[in-house]
C-alpha cells in the first residue's frame, strides 16, 4: 500500500504542505466565489484507471458460487442487484437509467447477462459468462429471463433462488418473482443470498489491495482538505474541497458525504449544512467512496481549537481500545461473542454510555459500503480468516466525538490492517 505519510511534512499542530506535484489553484485575478474566503489549492495525486477483475477470478468466484448453490439444493440462481451481476461478471450496470434493467441467470452449467444495447460493452473481450440482448424494457427483460430459464429441462430448475433479502438491493419485478414461481417445480422462489453471501464475504488478494487503495484515497483526502478548514467555514464549504481532493486522489465514485460540526448533539443522519465552524465545534466526516467498485466505510475527525485534558485522555482511550479490539479478533470467534468482549473492554476503560445506534460496532466491507456479518449482540455469524472487517465503536461526550473505523483483513495469526490508523492525538485546527 502507498505510505501517505511520504506526502506530508507537519507544519504547526495540524498544518501541512504537499509534496511537490501539481497543483489546482484559481487562476490569477479570479474572484472567490465565497468573498472573503481564501483562494484554495488542491492537490492531485494520478492514480490510473482501476483494473479489470482477472478473468481466472472472475472463474474463481462462479465455481465457488456454484458450490454454494449445491450444497444448498439450488439449480438457478436470477441476480437482480447489479453488485452481484458486477462480482460475478466484472460488468458494471448504469443506475441512472432503471427502464431497461440487466439481469443475470446462474445455473450449474452457464452464466448468461440478460441486458440491453449496452451489452455491446462484451464484444471481443475475454469474458465467463454469455450474453443475451433484448429489445424493450422491463416486460420484455422479464420474458428474456424466463425464456432463458426455461429453456433447460424441467429436472434443471427444480429450485430458483433470487437475490432478494439480507444486505442486497435486489429489485426487478412481481411479474419477475410470478414468471419464476411458474418455473420452478415446487413453484416457487427463495432467497439465494446467503448462498451469495458466504462467498462473498471471504476476498481474495485482487481484492483487498481495491480495498486498500480506497482507504489510503480517504486518509490523503481529508487530510489534504482539512489544512483548508478555519473558523467560519461552512460545512458544505470543506465538503465541497473534500469531494475535489477525493476525486483528484484518483477515486471514481463519491456520495453525498456527511460533513458534520458540532459542539453538542450530533446529527449524523444530515448532509453538509451552512453551518459555520466555531471554535470548540468537533469535525465529524463519514467517507463513502468509491475504486473499482470497492466502497470505503471511515469516519476522521478533527477539533476546532486546543482540546482540553479530558478530550485528549479519551481520544487515545477510544483509538487505543478500537485497534486493540480489532488486532484481537480471530477465526472461530463469534460476532456476539467478540461484542461481549467489546462490552467488557469498555466498562473497564469507564468511557461512559456507548453510543448505541444501529446496535453494532463493526461490519464487513466490499462491494457494498456495508456487508455482513455485524459486530452485534445478536449476530453469531463465526469469523474466517479472508475477512475484511471494519471496527468502530463511537463515543459522544460533552460535546465532542470520538471514533475511529479501523478496517482490516482477518488472518489465521494475525490480523492485517488495509489502512493507516487514525492519528494517534486529536487533529487540531487553530482557531
Amino acid at each position: 500500500m502507498i505510505n501517505r505519510r511520504s506526502m506530508f511534512k507537519a507544519v504547526g499542530a495540524f498544518g501541512v504542505t504537499t509534496a511537490a506535484g501539481p497543483l489546482v489553484s484559481m487562476p490569477a485575478g479570479a474572484k472567490s466565489p465565497n468573498p472573503g474566503s481564501p483562494a484554495i489549492e488542491l492537490s492531485r495525486r494520478p492514480l490510473p484507471p482501476s483494473p479489470a477483475v482477472p478473468l481466472a477470478e472472475l472463474e474463481s468466484r462462479i465455481s465457488r458460487v456454484r458450490a454454494e448453490m449445491s450444497k444448498a439444493g439450488f439449480d438457478v440462481i436470477v441476480l437482480t442487484d447489479p453488485v452481484n451481476i458486477r462480482y460475478l461478471t466484472d460488468y458494471i450496470i448504469d443506475l441512472r437509467s432503471r427502464t431497461r434493467p440487466s439481469f443475470a441467470v446462474l445455473t450449474k452449467d452457464s452464466l448468461a447477462i440478460i441486458g440491453s444495447y449496452e451489452l455491446k460493452w462484451v464484444e471481443g473481450i475475454p469474458r465467463a459468462f454469455s450474453s443475451v440482448t433484448y429489445s424493450g424494457y422491463l416486460p420484455e427483460v422479464v420474458d428474456a429471463v424466463a425464456s432463458n430459464i426455461g429453456a433447460t429441462p424441467a429436472s434443471a430448475r427444480r429450485r430458483i433462488g433470487l437475490d432478494y433479502g439480507r444486505d442486497m438491493l435486489g429489485h426487478g419485478s412481481l411479474e419477475l418473482v410470478d414468471r419464476l414461481k411458474a418455473l420452478s417445480s415446487d413453484s416457487s422462489v427463495t432467497s439465494a443470498t446467503d448462498v451469495l453471501w458466504r462467498v462473498r464475504v471471504i476476498k481474495s488478494a485482487f481484492e483487498v489491495e481495491m480495498v486498500k487503495t480506497i482507504n489510503d484515497i480517504v486518509n490523503r483526502s481529508f487530510d489534504q482538505a482539512i489544512v483548508h478548514a478555519r473558523v467560519g467555514i461552512t460545512e458544505y464549504e470543506l465538503y465541497q474541497i473534500l469531494q475535489a481532493q477525493i476525486y483528484l486522489n484518483g477515486a471514481e465514485t463519491s456520495g453525498r458525504l456527511r460533513v458534520v460540526f458540532s459542539d453538542s448533539d450530533f446529527d449524523f443522519a444530515r448532509g453538509p449544512s451552512d453551518r459555520k465552524l466555531r471554535r470548540g465545534d468537533y469535525i465529524w466526516v463519514d467517507h463513502y467512496l468509491g475504486y473499482g467498485g470497492y466502497v470505503s466505510d471511515r469516519c476522521r475527525l478533527a477539533r476546532c481549537g486546543e482540546p482540553a485534558d479530558w478530550e485528549i485522555d479519551t481520544y487515545k482511550r477510544v483509538h487505543s481500545l478500537t485497534i486493540e479490539l480489532a488486532k484481537s479478533i480471530r477465526p472461530g470467534q463469534s460476532c456476539r461473542d467478540v461484542y461481549s468482549k467489546f462490552l467488557r473492554m469498555w466498562k473497564e476503560a469507564d468511557l461512559g454510555e456507548l453510543f448505541a445506534l444501529p446496535g453494532r460496532i463493526g461490519h464487513g466491507d466490499g462491494l457494498d459500503q456495508t456487508e455482513p456479518p455485524s459486530l452485534s449482540a445478536t449476530d453469531e455469524t463465526v469469523f474466517k480468516a479472508g475477512m475484511i472487517f471494519t471496527v468502530g465503536p463511537k463515543l459522544e461526550k460533552n460535546g465532542a466525538v470520538f471514533q475511529f473505523e479501523e478496517v482490516f483483513l482477518v488472518g489465521h495469526r494475525e490480523n492485517e490492517f488495509l489502512s493507516d490508523f487514525a492519528p494517534e492525538q486529536i487533529p487540531v485546527i487553530k482557531a
